[in-house]
């Protein structure tokens, strides 16, 4: 038999893999896993991103004008989708960009990798010029402080506001005004620590433009110990407060 014959022998086997061909074969596995792990966190910091953008944003509580309800430092969740989809409603907890002079302006410096960490959602907001107040009145509502009980009045209807810190009252300052179109008008739920609508009546009646309006509060999510929703309040649930017509005594004294 010729060589040109002998089909089954050695000469016919495989090449023996070299040393170089095994460390290719594992820099490509090493290659194809980065890879995936990159695709894996690009796609997840532009699902944040999005969510942020679009969805629900963090924040946290700088002081006390939302006490009881909210404590100082808490972080809450505010829903965008839920404003962008069904407007803004009496007695919600909003996140709202400052209309111009409600607050201090800031010093505080803020370095590159904090605000990044903030653009994608991972930290909440730092901007300094973010508020949270409870919606007290919506636009064509007619405000009042206060009755003989010294209760804010809704269109006629004094308010039982179980909500509001106790010992605080909500007295602090006589008003009565109907909110401009397009805006809230908006209170702090420790109402002797809140600079709200009441302290800003000379522009536009005290009251924020919807617009103004970043999301519904709808989450409670540090400390672990206060996690839980931010519910309407009953009191809100009252037909009678759609009654915009309705009874504005003057503010009383007594």
């Amino acid at each position: 038999m010729t060589a040109s014959e002998n089909t089954g022998g050695p000469a016919d086997a495989p090449p023996a893999a070299t040393d170089a061909d095994e460390n290719q074969e594992t820099g490509n596995a090493g290659w194809r896993f980065v890879r995936e792990v990159a695709i894996v966190l690009i796609c997840a910091l532009v699902l944040s991103v999005l969510v942020r953008t679009f969805l629900l944003q963090a924040f946290y509580v700088p002081s006390q004008s939302m006490e009881n309800t909210l404590m100082p430092n808490d972080r809450i969740l505010a829903s965008k989708i839920t404003t962008e989809l069904t407007g803004v409603h009496r007695g919600e907890v909003v996140v709202f960009k400052d209309p111009g002079g409600w607050l201090p302006k800031s010093d505080v410096a803020v370095g590159p990798l904090h605000k990044g960490l903030e653009f994608i959602g991972l930290l909440p907001s730092s901007s300094g010029d973010d508020l949270v107040k409870r919606v007290i009145g919506v636009a064509g509502d007619h405000v009042m402080c206060c009755d003989a009980q010294k209760r804010i009045v809704l269109n006629g209807v004094p308010l039982v506001e179980p909500y509001i810190k106790p010992g605080a009252g909500t007295d602090q300052q006589p008003f009565s005004i109907t909110v401009p179109a397009n805006s809230i008008f908006v209170m702090g739920d420790n109402r002797s620590q809140s600079a709200d609508s009441r302290f800003h009546l000379d522009e536009n009646s005290g009251s924020v433009p919807v617009d103004n309006v970043v999301g519904r509060v709808v989450l409670k999510v540090w400390p672990f110990s206060a996690w839980g929703t931010v519910p309407i309040p009953e009191t809100f649930d009252n037909p009678a407060l759609n009654n915009q017509a309705g009874a504005t005594p003057s503010p009383s004294n007594s």
